[in-house]
């Protein structure tokens, strides 16, 4: 049994598209200095093994899921509300995220046991029920995780930004590799899994459940520990989140926004390939980020046009990336690495 898979993208666009996020992940501290790029960088590594986690739901195993944002934020809070009540320790964000992983991983088998054995769409109203009911608690249980203000916390002396570290480090940059290793362990670990002997079984039942069932395999355990594998890296990812923001709130941990970025994000990848969860992540953040000031710079530069400048007004940002992803669906519709592989296949 091999410890990494040997699975790499297929297609040259897809192994550059990967391998040029990758790189600029690795090197954005020193290529984007200020805090606005690095929390750019950031957001992009913990969106793409957050989405590779909900891909494995959704692209492997064919199930979907509204929850995922609840896993998510229980690794946040885990980690948020143990350094706020023991302080900022080590041992503290260790407990907090075995703490928030504990939590997701029961809530994924309970979910597991109770209605995967349903159809598809009762499966999803359930979850959309339960992340519900989370959110309501976390944002009502004030004295616990501080309502809807949430819960601002420090973090070990090494960890803040204005420690100074050799090579021109500061505790800032620290996080941000110690967010950018763990969510590429997170990767690569997910990447194992759906290229295991278990994630050619979940792909079987995807395609026929009815003919993986005949031929022996237990839909029902192997479709509960997909929902298992995917809350545990879920949970983990929002403990590394927790940690870069400081901070734990319902609208960081558990907005539904969240959940619908995951589910864009996946789809503009390509479901089922998993590196589109890094080309997806990386495309939607920046689009995020960085497609308000690119519609203001056109704006400006038609100032005398008729109804464009109105068109390209930078509040209407939210509609030219929702017609941008229209688009990409039209034309990509297995996602920018689905296209890629189909076109090396061919």
């Amino acid at each position: 049994m091999k410890l990494l898979s040997d699975d790499s993208p297929r297609g040259w666009l897809a192994r550059l598209l990967v391998g040029l996020t990758a790189l600029s992940l690795v090197a954005a501290p020193f290529l984007f200095p200020g805090a606005k790029a690095l929390g750019v960088a950031e957001k992009i590594a913990v969106m793409a093994a957050l989405a590779a986690s909900y891909d494995v739901l959704l692209g492997y195993a064919g199930i979907v899921s509204f929850a995922h944002v609840m896993f998510f934020g229980c690794g946040a809070y885990g980690v948020g509300l143990a350094l706020y009540a023991l302080g900022p320790g080590w041992g503290a964000i260790g407990l907090g995220m075995l703490s928030g992983m504990a939590l997701a991983g029961l809530i994924a088998l309970a979910l597991g046991a109770f209605s995967l054995r349903v159809q598809a769409i009762f499966f999803a109203m359930v979850t959309l029920a339960v992340a519900y009911a989370f959110n309501v608690l976390a944002a009502q249980w004030t004295d616990f995780t501080g309502g809807e203000d949430g819960r601002t916390f420090r973090v070990p002396e090494l960890l803040r930004p204005g420690t100074h570290l050799p090579f021109g480090l500061t505790g800032r940059t620290l996080v941000y590799y110690l967010v950018l290793v763990g969510a590429a362990a997170t990767f690569l670990v997910l990447l194992r899994i759906v290229n295991s002997p278990f994630g050619r079984v979940l792909q079987a039942i995807r395609e026929n459940p009815l003919r993986a069932e005949a031929l022996g395999y237990r839909i029902a355990i192997h479709r509960t520990l997909a929902v298992l594998v995917s809350a545990l890296a879920a949970a983990f990812v929002g403990g590394l989140d927790a940690l870069w923001l400081r901070y734990v709130g319902p609208d960081t941990a558990l907005s539904f926004a969240i959940q619908v970025d995951v589910l864009v994000i996946v789809v503009l990848g390509g479901r089922g390939t998993l590196y589109g969860a890094v080309v997806g992540a990386a495309a939607f953040v920046m689009a995020e980020n960085y497609l308000r000031a690119l519609i203001a710079g056109a704006a400006s530069a038609t100032a005398g046009w008729p109804l464009l400048p109105n068109l390209l007004h930078p509040d209407r940002w939210l509609l030219w990336l929702g017609l941008l992803f229209i688009l990409a669906v039209r034309f990509a519709p297995r996602g920018i690495i689905g296209e890629s592989a189909n076109r090396a296949k061919n």
